[in-house]
């Protein structure tokens, strides 16, 4: 008995999972089994289900609302724009009809797959479909006028632009700002004479040099016991005057290289007993540690005026010498930083004639 009643048992639990499963139920139709290329068709999808229960069709699940989602490798349109129209049939059921656009541009014969119509848990599927696509039948002389030209815009610039050239409106922007900057930087490139950026004239090597001197007696190094000071700077403002205004690389050489140099050169032989002067002083009191007199640094600063002065370039050479500032950084080289004033006489001394070694 017990036998009788576990199989009894589960002959009813199979009977109500087979009525479970069996209370959806998916058809699928077409209009036409025959249609002509490019021309409209319909799907019809019918749903018989439990009213109050919710489901679809998975292929159109993800699709847009007015899209399409193909099928048949990519050639049967079914169209989004799907029409629904749904009935009760009675005994809690309702029919839901599903009408779907097809559209095919390519004649042959196509077999739809099965569409799948899933609800909570339960799962059906219709049987599959076949369409036939029949060509458009076309003759030499025939004139084709099913489709409309395309329409011109009207009334805005923009209508006429590509949307490509809509979406990358920065890059064109950015091209024509390079385009305007290469014909600015070319103008003035003839303008210039071959040259772009216009170039700070280079200071003059005499205007700097007087500078510096003045800027070396106002700060009275040799007054102040600094002679080895004073020494240095006096020869390095010499040595960068030869270099700018010679050519000659006085900052590289020995006091005995700079007097060969200006021995060779014929514009500034003649004056070279002046830096041969202020060289052999200065190298005792660098190199030997010797103290030099007041009258030595007063003749040394002199020597240097001197020099400079009858060295600089003729007036016919200075008519362009007032443009550009004097280089700041030509100043920090020798720790100079006062302002150029009118020289005197003698190196940090009020100005008198120098008369037997006194200022």
């Amino acid at each position: 008995m017990r036998i009788h009643k576990h199989i009894l048992a589960l002959v009813a639990l199979i009977g109500a999972l087979t009525a479970h499963g069996a209370e959806i139920s998916v058809s699928a139709r077409l209009d036409s089994v025959q249609m002509l290329m490019g021309r409209m068709n319909t799907l019809h999808l019918q749903v018989v289900q439990p009213e109050g229960r919710k489901g679809g069709f998975t292929i159109f699940s993800q699709a847009p609302a007015d899209g399409y989602v193909t099928v048949c490798g990519d050639t049967v349109e079914l169209r989004t724009s799907i029409a629904r129209d749904t009935s009760s049939i009675g005994s809690g059921m309702v029919q839901i009809d599903w009408h779907v656009p097809v559209q095919v541009f390519d004649s042959g014969t196509y077999r739809l797959p099965q569409f799948v119509y899933v609800s909570d848990r339960d799962t059906a599927r219709t049987t599959e479909l076949s369409l036939k696509v029949i060509p458009v039948p076309v003759s030499a002389d025939a004139q084709i006028s099913d489709f409309a030209g395309p329409v011109s815009p009207k009334g805005k610039l923009f209508d006429f632009l590509p949307d490509w050239m809509l979406d990358l409106w920065w890059l064109w922007l950015a091209l024509l700002i390079l385009i305007a900057l290469f014909i600015i930087g070319m103008r003035r490139y003839r303008k210039q004479g071959g040259v772009v950026l216009r170039k700070k004239p280079a200071p003059d090597p005499y205007q700097v040099a007087m500078q510096r001197l003045d800027n070396l007696k106002s700060r009275k190094l040799w007054e102040q016991g600094m002679e080895k000071e004073y020494f240095t700077f006096l020869t390095d403002i010499l040595r960068e005057y030869l270099e700018k205004r010679f050519g000659i690389n006085a900052l590289e050489m020995t006091s005995s290289e700079i007097i060969a140099s200006l021995s060779a050169n014929p514009e500034v032989k003649e004056k070279r007993g002046y830096i041969r002067e202020i060289l052999d002083v200065a190298d005792f009191v660098k190199f030997a540690k010797v103290r030099p007199l007041p009258a030595d640094n007063i003749s040394a600063f002199d020597n240097a005026v001197c020099f400079v002065e009858e060295t600089k370039p003729a007036p016919a050479d200075e008519t362009d010498k007032d443009k550009g500032d004097i280089d700041p950084e030509e100043n920090i080289k020798t720790g100079i930083d006062l302002p150029a004033k009118g020289l005197k006489n003698g190196a940090g001394q009020p100005d008198k004639k120098k008369e037997g070694g006194e200022s």
